[in-house]
C-alpha cells in the first residue's frame, strides 16, 4: 500500500514540475529533491521519467475518453451533449490542471507505443465530438456552420483553459461551466 501512495506522490510532484518547467527540463534528481529524498529511491517505485509522463498523460486522456463515451451513450440532444462535453473539460481542467499542462505540452515526448495510444484516443474523442456537431446541424439544433470550425473553436478554448483558469484566481466552477456553455452555445450577441 505504501508503494502505491509513494508512486502517486512521485507522479504528483513530477506533474507539478512538468507544468512549471516542461518535461525535458525536469530530471529525476529534480523530482527527488522536491520530495526530499535521494534520486535512487525513486526507482524503488517507478522505472523512470517516461513512466511518469505516460501515467500522467494517459490517465488524463482516459478521463476524457470515459467522459465522451458516457456522453455518446446518452439519448439526448446534440446541444445537451455539447454542454456535457464542455462541463467535462472544465471539470478535468479544474481537478487535473497539472496533468492538462503535461498532456498539452509534452505528449510528443511519449514513447512510440504510448504516443500512438494517446493519438488514437485523441482522434476518437475528436471524431465523436465531430459526429455530435454534425448530428446537431442535421437536426437543426446548431447553425449550419462548418463542423471543423465549430470543433476547433470549442476545443482550442477548452484545451488551453488550464492556462487561463490559473491566472484568473480560480473562478467558481459552477459559474465557469454556466457561462462557458452559454457563450459557446448562444454567443455573445444580445438578443433584443
Amino acid at each position: 500500500m505504501k508503494t502505491r501512495s509513494r508512486k502517486k506522490e512521485i507522479i504528483d510532484v513530477a506533474s507539478q514540475l512538468f507544468k512549471e518547467k516542461g518535461y525535458n527540463a525536469v530530471s529525476m534528481r529534480d523530482i527527488a529533491q522536491e520530495m526530499g529524498i535521494k534520486a535512487a529511491s525513486l526507482y524503488n517505485h517507478i522505472t523512470g521519467k517516461q513512466e511518469i509522463l505516460s501515467t500522467i498523460i494517459l490517465d488524463v486522456a482516459q478521463k476524457f475518453t470515459n467522459g465522451m463515451n458516457k456522453v455518446m451513450m446518452e439519448k439526448s440532444s446534440s446541444i445537451l451533449k455539447i454542454q456535457k462535453i464542455i462541463e467535462l473539460h472544465i471539470g478535468i481542467t479544474i481537478n487535473y490542471s497539472e496533468g492538462m499542462a503535461t498532456l498539452n505540452n509534452d505528449w510528443m515526448h511519449l514513447n512510440d507505443t504510448d504516443r500512438k495510444e494517446f493519438i488514437k484516443m485523441r482522434e476518437e474523442y475528436e471524431e465523436s465530438f465531430r459526429q455530435i456537431i454534425k448530428q446537431g446541424i442535421k437536426d437543426q439544433e446548431i447553425q449550419a456552420r462548418h463542423p471543423e470550425v465549430i470543433l476547433f473553436s470549442i476545443l482550442s478554448t477548452l484545451r488551453t483553459l488550464y492556462l487561463w483558469y490559473q491566472k484568473r484566481g480560480k473562478l467558481d466552477a459552477n459559474i465557469l461551466k454556466k457561462d462557458m456553455v452559454e457563450v459557446f452555445l448562444n454567443g455573445i450577441v444580445k438578443n433584443n
